[in-house]
């Protein structure tokens, strides 16, 4: 995966070739924050895969809801709505944040596009009671969002990977475009909440500030045909966060990941 990783990184043919992913594909998520040493249920996440037409073309359109519970709401509340397009191939074309966060309202638009082997983003971000912000990036490599490389991952040979193996990708952020780098830190068995338990590959999105390696996300996907996202680890601001799967419909494969079932 790693040469071809490259490969793809350095032109604008962004394609991928899709082996996890159809459309009527359905996850649903319950949330957890952690509030002064407390796990407490803060609400559910849906993500989930439709075929559209876009620009005249066959596409996939995926959605992220993630909404926090009334408990939850009179300390940080969260309404957040992520919209992605690609082709069938994955590439992105379209993405769409609109986040209410605390007393905060976001929302963040890119549109791609491709030409003379190049990647094109045009980026808007507007923010309540402020300027919008505008930007334009064009690249000889591929560019993305964080739903579109979330899609891209999930078909990601990984015989190959060694554990601390790094994936730099640039990924759009509303206002400019910044190098994202994906760690893989290996297999792990985890037990969900229904006692199911899968054996998971281990990825880590971090950043870095003034040297040093920040965690922002850990995801823990199955390893089987479907990489399914089944845990995520968030690292916010104001505390952490956890992601737990709850509901599969529609996936493509079988799950072979599972371990034990009770």
């Amino acid at each position: 995966m790693c040469g071809w990783f490259a490969i793809m990184a350095t032109r604008a043919q962004c394609a991928a070739q899709n082996e996890a992913i159809q459309a009527g594909e359905e996850l649903v998520y319950d949330l957890k924050f952690n509030w002064k040493f407390i796990w407490v249920a803060a609400g559910q996440a849906k993500m989930d895969m439709q075929a559209i037409t876009y620009q005249g073309k066959p596409c996939f359109r995926s959605n992220l809801i993630s909404v926090s519970n009334k408990q939850v709401d009179f300390f940080f509340k969260m309404r957040d709505t992520l919209t992605c397009i690609t082709t069938n191939r994955l590439e992105p074309l379209y993405f769409r944040k609109g986040a209410e966060e605390g007393d905060r309202y976001t929302v963040d638009e890119v549109w791609f596009s491709y030409k003379d082997d190049k990647c094109i983003a045009n980026q808007r971000r507007m923010r309540r009671g402020r300027d919008t912000v505008r930007a334009r990036d064009e690249s000889e490599g591929c560019m993305f969002d964080m739903l579109s490389i979330l899609m891209q991952a999930r078909s990601f040979d990984v015989d190959d990977y060694t554990v601390g193996q790094k994936i730099i990708f640039p990924m759009a952020t509303g206002t400019k475009i910044e190098d994202q780098t994906l760690i893989y830190r290996g297999k792990k068995v985890f037990k969900a909440e229904g006692g199911v338990k899968y054996r998971c590959l281990v990825f880590s999105l971090v950043e870095y500030k003034m040297g040093k390696e920040k965690e922002v996300i850990t995801f823990y996907i199955t390893d089987d045909k479907n990489h399914l996202p089944v845990r995520l680890d968030l690292y916010l601001n104001f505390g952490s966060a956890k992601a737990f799967l709850k509901e599969i419909k529609g996936n493509r494969h079988p799950l072979t990941s599972i371990v034990e079932k009770k």
